[in-house]
């Protein structure tokens, strides 16, 4: 008898009978924060299902997020069996190497038998994300985590038409997982999508849709804020009673926290207790808002972002406020786009010496101050800075084609198709910037069959 359980964040924990195989993603949340303290569980791990994580025989990691890839949580794991996505650069696999942590890294889009009733499939993305495909006998569970079906869309609907049975387990909900503490040059706070994005069982519905899926399982948004400089952030997060919203009728939701019964195909719910939470000053982390960069932290600051050759061509500026002094790097004096980033000096210079900026982004206590830019994926900021360059370490125009090409090469031409999807999409996004108007919600609807 085999069964999937789903707890925490972002973790699936596959058994054989009563043994725990596999465990994806395994965030000890209720214990380790997560992006400077900026993040914890929205429930607590009962400690059957935390135990059985720490006994599975395999644990596998998507990405490098501290949701997911905890810098605390991780050490629980030492001499386990790590299984890691076959990312360009390999950043994860050479640190855990140097820990001296045992790791295989999974063959891209190819089946691998961890046990008798088992067998997983990694599937890697261009923004150093990737997914699981987990089979458990005839049951097939499409862990997408973060990632989307990006460039895979197709491949993964015909791997799903093959099994009786699938379900889709991916992040989804109003959209807080990102930085959404925006501002105008003019000061103005810029409303973030996710206060407007209230049809989350729709857009669940889309994406199961797409890959010929009728079972969904919300995943990977169950966080909460805890700093004091974050806790505002949280009337952005999704409440489980909202995945139901717009949710098509011939899609069956089955709610987070849960055992499934990999023979029959019931389900009960694990119920965990919810993480009551008393903002913590971020002082505990680390950060003290009235902290000033040092000379050495701006000559740190000026070599980060010089080095990202693109950026520092399509860019003009990026300053920093921190301690309430101003410090700028200047980048290309023909551009007028820029950012301000408003910032603890604690946190900003560990997320530059580590390259983890994207973790300051997702964190939420950072404020962002826009000019002549619509977001921070303008210029492609966001995925050259912290996807294609911290993660995946390609930092010069040569090095991001290199990266890139790699990437084309695992995914043929759904890459083309997907990147002409995306900005046709991106484009669409600007002129319908109501996120619930119908017209945009229908030209969404439409992007997902497009897939």
């Amino acid at each position: 008898m085999a069964n999937v359980s789903t707890i925490g964040n972002a973790t699936l924990i596959a058994y054989e009978g009563s043994k725990p195989i596999l465990a994806t993603d395994p965030w000890i949340g209720d214990e380790d924060e997560a992006y400077f303290g900026s993040w914890t569980l929205s429930h607590k791990i009962p400690s059957r299902y935390k135990q059985d994580i720490l006994d599975a025989k395999f644990i596998w990691f998507s990405h490098g997020h501290p949701d997911h890839l905890n810098p605390s949580s991780i050490n629980r794991f030492l001499g386990k069996k790590i299984l890691l996505p076959d990312h360009v650069g390999s950043r994860i696999a050479k640190w855990l190497s140097a820990k001296q942590f045992d790791i295989e890294i999974l063959p891209d889009r190819e089946w691998v038998q961890i046990s008798a009733e088992i067998k997983v499939m990694c599937i890697t993305t261009h923004i150093q994300d990737s997914m699981l495909l987990v089979a458990v006998n005839d049951k097939l569970f499409v862990n997408l985590n973060d990632a989307g079906t990006r460039n895979a869309t197709g491949f993964i609907r015909g791997i799903c038409n093959t099994f009786d049975q699938s379900y889709l387990l991916c992040l989804s909900g109003y959209g807080d997982a990102d930085m959404i503490n925006c501002y105008d040059a003019e000061g103005k706070f810029v409303v973030p999508p996710a206060k407007n994005n209230i049809y989350v069982g729709e857009h669940l519905s889309w994406v199961a849709k797409s890959i010929n899926v009728n079972t969904v399982i919300p995943f990977s948004s169950h966080h909460q804020y805890q700093r004091t400089d974050s806790v505002w952030a949280q009337e952005y997060v999704t409440p489980l009673h909202a995945y139901s919203h717009g949710l098509y009728s011939d899609i069956e939701l089955i709610p987070p926290f849960v055992d499934i019964d990999c023979n029959s195909g019931a389900y009960q719910q694990i119920n965990p207790d919810a993480i009551e939470v008393e903002p913590i000053e971020p002082e505990k982390f680390g950060d003290n808002w009235s902290d000033q960069l040092e000379a050495d932290d701006q000559k740190a600051l000026v070599e980060y972002f010089m080095e990202k050759e693109v950026i520092r061509k399509r860019m003009g500026f990026i300053k920093f406020v921190v301690g309430g002094q101003e410090s700028t790097v200047n980048l290309n004096k023909n551009s007028n786009k820029g950012i301000t980033f408003t910032v603890p000096r604690h946190s900003l210079m560990t997320a530059v010496k580590y390259e983890i900026f994207d973790d300051l982004l997702i964190g939420n206590f950072m404020k962002t101050t826009l000019h002549n830019m619509e977001s921070l994926y303008d210029c492609d900021f966001n995925f050259h800075l912290t996807k294609y360059a911290d993660n995946g370490g390609a930092k010069t125009e040569e090095e991001v084609r290199q990266y890139l090409k790699e990437y084309k090469r695992r995914c043929g031409r759904q890459f083309i198709y997907d990147s002409f999807l995306d900005s046709s999409a991106n484009i669409l996004q600007r002129l319908l910037f109501k996120r619930n108007s119908k017209i945009k919600r229908s030209l969404k609807s439409l992007y997902y069959r497009l897939k």
